[in-house]
């Protein structure tokens, strides 16, 4: 028997419970604190939470607990229901009335029964199966459907014996229990149904950025794997630095808000990306626009080799002496091998390195205005032209500066593209996190110029996904993959220097960040011995 002051605390566990269902994200922990809050407030040993099968044919077990028997499956259990989904019409098309969770869905009604064994109209077979096989004695049974605010039924709530609070007897579910969790039915519905809807939303949103990187990867496949490779970086560097509870990054921890928050602005960091122009994004060589323009440079050393052939032989026709004739054709070979050695080292440079020597830059200038040719319209121009001897005298990389700013202004187009959206409050920090990932700590950076006081730890966290993966990627088309240990030295470097967080790097490496993510995307040939002594020992000095 339930007092006054047991029905006034169940009303308010009521009222509490309502309140945590619309803040739970997660929809496994909202159907196992459904089913939970129901047994709670009606006494109840045991209890099954079912969903409505998307085809709208079955009711699905989700949750079953039952506390004396120690049975916790479903949810967040890791135990999974291997029982099968209750039919919502039999074989014949005609509604399962005989099943009571399947009744209750179907006329849209409360059953409360008082003892399984002696009511009539429902089949409780199984239920006489599970009790022989484990010894309990199912009496009382409470079904409950779930209807949400468009008048549709998304589940049901069955609870098994009623416990006396008192006693600890099994009996009846009494009135009160019944509108207890019919109200919680309602109430549940309602915050499932929301959260399915949230959670359509996202994976709606979701997609639609997942379309703007497969545009970019569309554009170039040079990109697209880094669009998913930062973002999935981004999350390993930021657990890790959750999970620090010392040193100066012990105070940041994430929600999991937070962590949807990040995630979304790794995923949208370079979406800015759709405006650069595919040749720039794709430049594998120096010479490189819609097409590699060493092939151009080609022709020219045949129009030379060309022209010197046609002088020696005119010379030929005035020069009988065996001698001199040998001579010129001697001078001809020599004249020619030095174009195809020319010819060559255009080609070698042509291919972007980490640093071209200022000797090769000035050989550049040298072979573009040492030679002449006679172009299409019969102009006697340089060699090379003033563009291609900037393209050819690139120090570092295939860009030059001018394509380098083209380039660099995705992150601009990424910030107004990302400032433009009318973000929720729990997706306000977007624009900045993904709009920082190539500033500098020391404010060297672009596009703002911020420094690390500036910049949240989360922007700081994408920079150093950025750069590493960028530095790893095995499909760019201008270099191949570094060594695990030379990006690892190449982050040192930066940490020291002041272009990335010293203490985000520390954590990075300390914490195996950068062995976890090689292990996932880098190529087995590149993973390699890192010594974190000498890494350290370089970035303190």
């Amino acid at each position: 028997m339930h007092t006054p002051d047991d029905l006034i605390h169940r009303l308010e566990q009521l009222n509490e419970v309502g309140a945590a269902l619309s803040k739970e994200r997660d929809i496994n922990r909202l159907l196992e604190h459904i089913l939970l809050a129901a047994k709670t407030i009606t006494h109840a040993d045991g209890g099954t939470l079912y969903r409505v099968t998307e085809d709208g044919q079955h009711l699905r077990f989700e949750i079953m607990r039952t506390d004396s028997l120690g049975i916790a499956l479903g949810g967040t259990t890791g135990n999974g229901i291997s029982l099968p989904d209750l039919p919502l019409v039999d074989e014949y098309g005609k509604p399962n009335n005989a099943m009571v969770a399947a009744y209750s869905a179907i006329n849209e009604k409360t059953v409360n029964i008082a003892d399984a064994y002696t009511e009539a109209g429902f089949d409780f077979t199984g239920t006489r199966k599970f009790d022989d096989k484990t010894g309990y004695r199912s009496c009382s049974f409470l079904t409950v459907p779930m209807k949400n605010h468009e008048n549709e039924i998304i589940g049901v709530l069955q609870l098994i014996n009623a416990i006396d609070p008192v006693t600890g007897a099994v009996g009846t579910f009494s009135a009160a229990d019944q509108r207890l969790a019919e109200s919680l039915a309602s109430q549940a519905a309602i915050a499932l149904t929301n959260r399915q809807l949230i959670s359509q939303l996202e994976n709606l949103f979701e997609s639609f950025i997942d379309l703007i990187n497969l545009a970019i990867d569309e554009k170039s496949p040079y990109t697209g794997g880094h669009c998913q490779r930062v973002p999935a970086l981004t999350m390993m560097l930021a657990e890790a630095v959750n999970a620090t509870e010392e040193g100066p990054l012990a105070d940041f921890h994430m929600s999991e808000r937070d962590r949807y928050e990040l995630k979304i602005a790794g995923l949208l960091h370079d979406c800015g990306k759709v405006t650069t122009p595919v040749h720039v994004v794709d430049k594998a060589t120096k010479l490189e626009t819609l097409f590699d323009r060493i092939h151009l440079v080609d022709t020219r050393f045949e129009v030379l080799k060309r022209d010197a052939e046609t002088r020696m032989l005119r010379q030929l026709l005035v020069i009988t002496d065996p001698a001199t004739q040998a001579e010129a054709q001697a001078a001809l070979a020599r004249e020619w091998a030095l174009l195809d050695e020319e010819r060559a080292f255009l080609h070698r440079v042509n291919v972007g390195g980490e640093a071209m020597k200022p000797e090769d830059q000035q050989r550049v200038r040298d072979i573009g205005t040492g030679h002449h040719w006679r172009n299409a319209d019969g102009e006697e121009v340089p060699f090379l032209s003033e563009d291609e001897i900037e393209n050819l005298t690139i120090r570092a990389g295939t860009l030059t500066q001018t394509e380098r700013e083209v380039i660099n202004h995705h992150i601009v187009a990424t910030i107004r593209m990302l400032e433009q959206l009318p973000w929720p409050k729990h997706l306000r920090n977007v624009p900045e996190y993904a709009g920082g990932h190539h500033e500098r700590m020391d404010g060297k950076g672009y596009p703002k110029g911020l420094t690390r006081e500036q910049m949240s730890i989360q922007a700081r966290i994408m920079g150093i996904a950025d750069i590493f993966e960028a530095l790893t990627a095995r499909d760019r088309p201008y270099k191949p993959g570094m060594k695990l240990s030379q990006a690892i030295s190449i982050l040192g470097n930066f940490a020291r220097n002041g272009h990335i967080d010293p203490d985000l790097f520390e954590v990075f490496v300390r914490q195996g960040v950068f062995k976890q993510y090689a292990e996932r995307y880098m190529d087995p040939s590149q993973i390699d011995a890192v010594d974190l002594d000498k890494v350290f020992s370089s970035v303190s000095s």
